[in-house]
């Protein structure tokens, strides 16, 4: 037989090698995934027949819907405590939240005893103009007693569509007998930012991460840098308690004090899955030096910029240590049934550093001052961060995998009055080169640096990372 011959045949088998070889891969795939598509359908049997002894079973009829949104709700959560399930109802409030505007009254509450307490009217809102003022309590809707609603109901009642009215039974301190304050709703804006000057410094307290943070942060630092002048020193980004909210506002955010750099990356399951944020050219406050204060109650989005202006060496973080929430959720509709809130990727920091269960450590520690009839009571009260959180993802980054060196969340107090907020205090004298202390020495993270890139894929993400827990108040 020629050489030509035996080339061919080899040829031949290690075709039909190739071929039985490419036909197992295929039939064992097939195999493994009807295995687990068996066993998916056994649970899914298991599930049908325990709602079914639920429904025919149970000492009371119960709701097959409320049976249902549970059991997908547990699914959810067995996962992590940020992934859920959100009724049509939940999906609306939250588009309202993230949104910034709804039809409604105009004021901040909370509930006091068994009544609505007016926390403060918004300014130009259908509320102030009514005359409503903090410290009033609201006690009939529409004639109707607020007794036996909660806080959430309550608001609902109060929130409605655009040009319809509602009368308020309010009790006021000074004044003998309730009386009716009659208001037509309207649309609320929430302004997530507020600024005042403080002295020759910037004060800006960005309390969430709503669709109108950016912009109006742009405004605040337009209007300080014009009513302060020239001889304006620095800025403070107050981002105390600020539970969060959406990324690509805090990615905004970030890129308005940043000239070039990674802002945050965004990693998934899937290596494709990584995406990288990258800031442009251009800085509002034209170089001058950042103090960002943070505290256990600074989480999610509010980490990425103080991690992004942090590892960009453009300002200094004063305060305690941050929640330590480094998780993305993706809000995924489900037509007329809600929506679920899914976690699908962990954001690292410009450096690559993963701030899950660790949180942000400040370049100074400041710990806030507590006044002595406070201490008690809060000194009872562990700090909770994210690595306290049952069923929390564990941080990715070395021996943390087992769960060790996790350590999040610190005290969220922060005094109501300005004159005796330690840790604004400290900025302030921090920023005019009079803070005291070894740490005031080390002033280099204040100036401006040539921002590092670590390698990453991709530009920015457009997912939602959710705050870790509800505001005590309610705007209306």
């Amino acid at each position: 037989m020629r050489k030509t011959d035996y080339a061919f045949w080899t040829f031949l088998l290690m075709t039909g090698l190739a071929g039985a070889t490419t036909l197992l891969n295929v039939t064992q795939t097939y195999s493994a995934t009807s295995s687990q598509n068996s066993e998916l359908y056994k649970q899914l049997d298991l599930f049908g027949d325990v709602l079914e002894r639920v429904r025919s079973d149970y000492v009371e009829k119960p709701d097959d819907t409320q049976l249902i949104e549970s059991a997908i709700n547990g699914m959810l959560s067995s996962l992590d405590p940020h992934s859920s399930y959100m009724s049509p109802k939940n999906f609306r409030d939250m588009q309202v939240q993230t949104r910034g505007e709804f039809g409604g009254l105009g004021i901040e509450v909370t509930m006091e005893n068994g009544v609505i307490k007016v926390v403060s009217p918004i300014d130009d809102t259908p509320a102030a103009k009514a005359g409503l003022m903090a410290n009033d309590l609201i006690t009939h809707l529409d004639n109707e007693a607020i007794s036996g609603l909660t806080l959430e109901q309550a608001v609902e009642k109060m929130r409605g569509p655009v040009n319809t009215p509602i009368m308020l039974t309010v009790v006021r301190k000074g004044k003998d007998d309730p009386f009716d304050v009659k208001v037509v709703r309207d649309v609320i804006r929430i302004n997530p930012v507020k600024s005042r000057a403080e002295g020759d410094i910037g004060y800006i307290k960005v309390s969430t991460f709503n669709e109108q943070t950016h912009a109006n942060l742009v405004k605040a630092v337009e209007t300080l840098d014009k009513q302060i002048g020239p001889n304006l020193k620095g800025w403070v980004i107050d981002l105390r308690n600020n539970p969060g909210g959406l990324l690509d506002q805090a990615i905004a955010v970030s890129d308005d004090f940043l000239e070039q750099g990674a802002i945050v990356l965004t990693k998934g399951r899937n290596n494709e899955e990584t995406q990288r944020a990258n800031a442009r050219p251009g800085d509002i406050s034209d170089g001058k030096k950042i103090v960002v204060l943070i505290n256990g109650g600074s989480a999610s989005a509010s980490e990425i910029v103080a991690g992004a202006l942090q590892d960009q060496k453009r300002a200094t973080i004063i305060g305690t240590r941050s929640f330590g929430k480094g998780s993305v959720q993706t809000i995924i509709p489900l037509g007329a049934n809600g929506a679920i809130r899914l976690t699908t990727a962990r954001y690292y920091t410009p450096s690559n550093r993963s701030i899950q269960a660790k949180g942000i450590e400040p370049d100074i520690v400041i710990d806030e001052a507590i006044p002595d009839d406070l201490k008690d009571k809060i000194g009872a009260d562990k700090p909770r961060g994210e690595a306290s959180l049952r069923g929390h993802l564990k941080n990715p980054d070395g021996s943390a995998k087992e769960g060790k060196d996790e350590e999040s969340g610190s005290s969220s107090y922060v005094a109501k009055d300005a004159d005796k907020d330690t840790q604004l205090q400290y900025a302030l004298s921090f920023l005019h080169g009079t803070a005291k202390g070894p740490e005031a020495a080390n002033n280099a993270s204040t100036a401006p640096a040539a921002p590092t890139t670590p390698p990453a894929a991709n530009s920015s993400g457009t997912t939602t990372p959710t705050p870790p827990e509800e505001k005590k108040t309610t705007p209306n």
